[in-house]
């Protein structure tokens, strides 16, 4: 299906590469070589590519096209100041994230300057059961969604992941209570995070909203009343 080779083909593109050959994107897509060079050259153009000698780029109209596409746009624009303020109270990395399927999505980030080097980008996707923000949603949404997660299997991610089910189910039902989430060493080694779910006007996870930072200079416990009242105020600012 040609629709599903161009995703193929878009979706090779990493963090960081520049531009790929044919070679290499046949290497990540398993298209042949052929299809490569024909499929691509359609997506130049369109500007969905862009030439760079004999590889190609990601070309600005994906830019463009990403701009408009953004779902969650508005709460990106409205959460911006909270995740300003915490920044600045406590120096420390603050995400936006939303679930799509067994996964957290970032839309945002505002780095802290005494804040870890994380691995998470905008855009970028990590397993929901192994970070603050996606336990934060999970405890905040249907039981069809849990229900999905656990059924993809909970992968171990850093040295501490939960991969239990029974354990990621009691740590949800505190999490429901409490408000708030947290992530010790969970997603990878030193880091920790304490993160609080964006709820809609039915009571269900819109996103969720953490702070993140050095597990040996960051006590979660004392950042997670601030990252709470963040949560908070943005639900209650949303439509």
């Amino acid at each position: 299906m040609t629709a599903a080779r161009i995703a193929a083909l878009l979706g090779a593109f990493r963090p960081g590469d520049q531009a790929l050959g044919a070679s290499e994107l046949a290497r990540r897509t398993g298209l042949p070589k052929s299809s490569v060079h024909r499929l691509t050259g359609h997506l130049v153009t369109q500007g969905l590519l862009e030439r760079d000698g004999t590889a190609v780029r990601l070309g600005l109209r994906l830019f463009e096209i990403g701009q408009l596409a953004g779902r969650e746009r508005g709460l990106v624009d409205a959460a911006r100041p909270y995740l300003a303020d915490l920044r600045e109270a406590t120096r420390n990395t603050v995400h936006l994230a939303v679930l799509e399927g067994t996964e957290v999505v970032y839309l945002d980030i505002v780095r802290g300057p005494d804040a870890p080097a994380l691995p998470s980008r905008i855009g970028g996707r990590f397993p929901a059961h192994a970070t603050a923000v996606g336990k934060a949603i999970l405890a905040h949404s249907p039981a069809s969604v849990l229900d999905t997660v656990l059924a993809a299997g909970l992968t171990r991610v850093g040295p501490r992941t939960i991969t239990a089910p029974g354990l990621l189910r009691r740590q949800l039902t505190r999490i429901r209570d409490e408000g708030v989430a947290y992530e010790r060493e969970e997603s990878g080694v030193g880091v920790t995070c304490a993160a609080s779910p964006v709820l809609g006007a039915t009571g269900r996870a819109r996103a969720a909203i953490s702070i993140s930072g050095w597990s040996n200079r960051v006590r979660v416990e004392r950042v997670s009343p601030a990252v709470r009242t963040a949560a908070l105020a943005l639900s209650r600012a949303l439509p």
